[in-house]
């Protein structure tokens, strides 16, 4: 099926960072698999090839086209070279932290800060998760008292993406501890703060080139100045930038879902069980006829939400209902595919058994998928 939402300039942005990825990310994702973060220097790559800025003003060396599409193709292009877990911090940087830079700073935040995260010289990150409190973003602990022209934070956080790359760290914390949801603003944390200090980058199941990390905070003196707009509106915020951040995630599962069918058709057809190419078992064609329908089926929805998120009609429902099938599929795909590929399958050098293993927890971040039922639910049923 035609993807009509992409024209000529989409797909001329799609070939040069399909270019981009083979030369900057393929020859060295397995070295950073095995160090357990991507070199800063990505970042910097990006940015000189204009690969990060390009929703931001041309002032501070953006390219002045806010349009998702671009965002859907870059988290597309990464997981069909199997550099998914080398994304996760780019598309982090572009689709979930840029928008705060870009709608809540102020002109002296926005010439301080802007051009070195288009450049990729300031790598970006957002601090919500706590090791007490997940998705009840309300029940965080985390403190920001003022004092004068300063906030005093005491706090912790966990597993943060580019939480040991990170030059600029969003944190969500409580301004009035007294509160739940309206006592809750967002700061700037910046690397090299007093009393800012890195945990272990986290040992996980799988997405091992991407860094995440434990965050502690000892009396951090953070200047007001670097408060992303008011006072107590934080929870406002991150729920305002929640509807991209979901379809983000909805974006890159559906792109992995398409990969893992993609590895597995071509394993099939080139394996042979019994005599015969595993391809022409009748319950090998209806597996993969389910799964590549399902593929279909979610690219329109994908392609639909992409064009509702362009023209502001995004609801967080909708939103929420792409996250949780689009990361549903990927699940199943990967599933399949190591089920396909049988022993091989388990065996960490097959791309597929790395798509297993990266795919479980995008159910989990950005709100786990039980959440988004709730969230569906309840608007669903007027409660």
């Amino acid at each position: 099926m035609k993807r009509t939402i992409f024209h000529d300039d989409h797909d001329l942005f799609r070939d040069s960072f399909r270019q981009f990825l083979a030369k900057h990310v393929v020859p060295s994702y397995e070295r950073w698999e095995a160090e357990g973060i991507v070199d800063r220097e990505l970042f910097t790559a990006a940015g000189e090839a204009g690969f990060i800025g390009f929703g931001a003003p041309e002032e501070f060396g953006g390219g002045g086209v806010r349009d998702f599409r671009y965002n859907a193709i870059i988290a597309e292009e990464i997981q069909y070279a199997d550099a998914g877990a080398a994304g996760l911090g780019l598309t982090l940087h572009t689709d979930i932290c840029l928008p705060y830079f870009l709608d809540l700073t102020t002109d002296e935040q926005k010439a301080r800060w802007l051009p070195g995260i288009i450049s990729g010289e300031l790598i970006t990150a957002v601090a919500m998760t706590e090791p007490g409190a997940g998705s009840d973003l309300a029940g965080m602990k985390t403190s920001a008292i003022r004092d004068g022209d300063h906030y005093v934070v005491n706090g912790a956080k966990t597993f943060i993406t580019n939480g040991i790359n990170s030059d600029l760290v969003i944190l969500a914390c409580k301004t009035d501890p007294t509160q739940r949801h309206k006592g809750m603003s967002l700061l700037v944390v910046e690397r090299g703060m007093e009393g800012f200090e890195r945990g272990r980058n986290l040992d996980k199941i799988g997405n091992h080139a991407q860094d995440t990390a434990e965050l502690f905070f000892n009396d951090v003196h953070v200047p007001v100045v670097n408060r992303l707009g008011d006072e107590g509106m934080g929870f406002a915020y991150l729920v305002g930038n929640l509807a991209q951040e979901r379809l983000s995630i909805a974006v890159t599962g559906l792109a992995a879902a398409q990969r893992a069918l993609d590895i597995t058709i071509a394993y099939v057809t080139d394996r042979e069980a019994f005599g015969q190419d595993i391809a022409r078992f009748q319950n090998t064609q209806f597996r993969l006829a389910e799964l590549a329908t399902e593929v279909e089926v979610g690219t329109a929805f994908i392609d639909r939400a992409i064009s509702a998120l362009n023209d502001g009609s995004l609801t967080v429902e909708e939103a929420a209902m792409a996250k949780m099938w689009c990361t549903e599929l990927q699940g199943r795909a990967a599933d399949l595919g190591v089920q396909l590929h049988g022993g091989y399958g388990y065996m960490t050098e097959y791309p597929i058994a790395r798509a297993f293993a990266d795919a479980r927890v995008t159910r989990i971040y950005g709100g786990t998928n039980e959440v988004m039922r709730q969230i569906i639910g309840r608007k669903i049923l007027g409660v």
